[in-house]
């Protein structure tokens, strides 16, 4: 039952209510109450955040989702409220009433909204117990387990900074919703149970009990259903979709995550970006208007350029560290290699690629400092790394400059645009591996020595990416992204096969050279979302499957729907998924999505508080027909999931 102050009335209660917030519980939230409150009766409710203990009063901080309150017991006038603050203990659960008062000059918190009153309280009650926390939470920047923290999710969402991440995450679905209805959006819920289809990662299978021996598949992104929405003349679309995806964890990846999903009807590619990045700048501003956007509009470079300036096509554009091509600084007019590295000499001869990277400030780093630079380069593929330091009087000293000579050794750094002081840090491979390599060292460098402001939000498009890449394992082409994602109009001739039969694909073919109507926005180094414009013809989609590698028939069991759909009259249509999840961990500067997750999973998948998953019972296997037979016994070098 509500507590209740002795001889308190109805009518009274009620006079003491002016909260939103307010119940028979409390008149006004643990952080609602300011000076100009003093004199008045108040009622708080929430957990005990300290406990001070100084005879004859007692000091109690409350607190609640909304902030702190100090409350404070005097023996001598509330003798029975002592009696009970003395039993209270951290985390337990109260409610004290008593009149709000301004604290003595000299005694207030100027880090608490609240900080300038407390309340005298004349009665208190507790409303449940708590036994002693497994770790603390009125230290927020105590160094806690994540295991436990995970185990006690419950008592981790109280500690501060999780408490405001969450809120902060809930401010941002708010920000995007309402950004949608205001541009004319119809927010349509999708179902979860739905048919497995090929989106690049193993689907979670759900077995139907009413059809015995068929599965569902939950939805690894509700691409399908949000096209079919537009060939229903929904016109404008847009949810905040649970996805799942039963692949390999990382930080930024989860089994079941939430994302922003949009799809817009009778659209080209700049129409989807213009509205998305408006809707963006609006959204960051909303949630976080002391974060500064670096660029608006947002820089747009094509897939090609990304990877040849940055080595990466999601690159953190808030440092510049860019790749340098040296092969003007290594061959003659002709093109023909004369550094008189062997290594430099031979990669460019075989069409390769020498490039540099150069790291400010390190031009003093240590044999140990290179040598980790080196086992980083080779971990990301490269076979080795090259590097040159400046010196601060402008010398260059490295091991290969008795290769190259001192001419050759100055025009490689000044094509590499090194400054005094700085360190050249330089891989001959092929284009791509080189590209890859100095990309993932530029991603590390950046971090290791600061370069990026960690208050800057730097959003960035990504355009034009390869439709398809060659999977020589199967035989067939695979979608760089989306399998639905359109090509450009200026490259739709290229779908075709050099064997003139669409269903004998070869890394011969023209489809190779094609480019897609796909468009990646990113954001301090992560990729934020990816979308198309989306084939939207019957003829042209069938074409792009058949290079996929699905058979007339394959095509019908798997995108059978959408097949039938185009032919009833689809709209050109487009969108984009953007990960909320991600979204949030980079608002509030976390490199974990699990820091932005109420309830999220371990790196193995599991669930810790629930202890999920866990084995069916056997009436549960029985009632869907099934029984466990085991799994393959593992490849070697992998771990068994039995």
């Amino acid at each position: 039952m509500p507590p209740t102050t002795p001889g308190a009335t109805s009518a009274s209660t009620s006079a003491l209510t002016s909260s939103a917030f307010a119940s028979p519980y409390r008149t006004h939230t643990c952080g609602e109450l300011r000076a100009s409150d003093a004199g008045r009766e108040a009622r708080l409710s929430g957990w005990v955040h300290r406990r001070r203990d100084h005879g004859r009063l007692i000091f109690l901080d409350l607190r609640d989702r909304h902030g702190l309150t100090q409350v404070v017991i005097d023996g001598a006038d509330a003798p029975g409220a002592h009696a009970v603050a003395s039993n209270v203990r951290p985390e337990f659960v109260v409610t004290a009433v008593g009149k709000v008062a301004k604290r003595l000059e000299g005694t207030d918190n100027k880090r608490l909204a609240t900080g300038e009153v407390e309340l005298q309280t004349t009665e208190l009650t507790i409303l449940n117990e708590s036994k002693t926390p497994p770790f603390y939470i009125n230290e927020p920047e105590a160094a806690i387990d994540e295991a436990l923290r995970l185990k006690y999710r419950y008592l981790d969402l109280r500690r501060e900074p999780m408490a405001e991440r969450i809120f902060l995450r809930s401010k941002l679905v708010q920000a995007i919703r309402d950004a949608h209805h205001k541009a004319g959006f119809v927010e349509v819920e999708t179902p979860n149970l739905i048919k497995a289809t090929p989106e690049g990662a193993r689907d979670f299978l759900v077995p139907s009990r009413l059809q015995p021996g068929n599965v569902y598949a939950l939805p690894q992104s509700p691409q399908q259903l949000k096209q079919l929405l537009m060939v229903a003349g929904v016109d404008r679309y847009f949810q905040i979709a649970r996805c799942f995806r039963d692949e390999d964890l990382r930080g930024d990846r989860q089994p079941e995550f939430t994302q922003l999903d949009l799809e817009m009807s009778f659209v080209d590619e700049a129409a989807v970006m213009d509205f998305v990045e408006s809707m963006i700048v609006e959204v960051s501003h909303a949630t976080v208007p002391e974060r500064p956007l670096q660029s608006v509009p947002f820089p747009r470079l094509t897939h090609a350029e990304a990877m040849d300036r940055y080595g990466s096509d999601k690159p953190d554009l808030r440092f510049g560290m860019e790749l340098a091509n040296l092969a003007p600084a290594l061959t003659d007019a002709e093109g023909h290699p004369i550094s008189g590295f062997r290594v430099f000499d031979e990669t460019l001869a075989a069409g390769g690629v020498v490039k540099s990277i150069v790291a400010p400030g390190l031009g003093g780093a240590s044999r140990r400092e290179t040598d980790e630079l080196t086992e980083a380069a080779r971990r990301y593929g490269a076979a080795g790394l090259a590097h040159l330091a400046v010196e601060s009087t402008g010398s260059i000293k490295g091991p290969i400059v008795k290769f190259l000579g001192e001419d050759v050794a100055e025009q490689l750094v000044a094509t590499a645009g090194a400054s005094p002081g700085d360190l050249v840090l330089i891989v001959a491979d092929t284009e791509k591996v080189a590209n890859a390599v100095l990309g993932k060292l530029r991603a590390e460098l950046g971090l290791q020595l600061g370069l990026a402001d960690e208050n800057v939000l730097s959003y960035a498009w990504i355009t034009r990416f390869p439709m398809y890449e060659w999977d020589a394992e199967n035989e067939r082409w695979h979608a760089t992204h989306n399998p639905f994602s359109g090509v450009l109009p200026e490259d739709e001739s290229l779908l075709i096969t050099a064997s003139g039969d669409p269903y004998r694909p070869s890394p011969r073919d023209p489809a190779g050279r094609a480019r897609a109507m796909q468009y990646d926005v990113v954001l301090n180094g992560w990729e934020l979302g990816g979308g198309s414009v989306r084939i939207w013809r019957r003829d042209l989609l069938e074409r792009s499957f058949a290079l996929q590698g699905h058979t007339a028939e394959a095509m019908h069991e798997k995108f059978g729907a959408i097949l039938d759909a185009f032919e009833f009259g689809a709209p050109p249509h487009g969108g984009i998924a953007i990960g909320i999840d991600r979204w949030a961990a980079l608002f509030s500067k976390q490199t974990n999505i699990r820091e932005v997750m109420a309830f999220p999973k371990t790196q193995s998948g599991g669930d810790l508080m629930l202890e999920a998953p866990s084995p069916p019972e056997p009436e549960q296997l029985a009632e869907l027909g099934l029984r466990f037979v085991g799994t393959k016994a593992p490849t070697s070098g992998s771990e068994s999931i039995a």
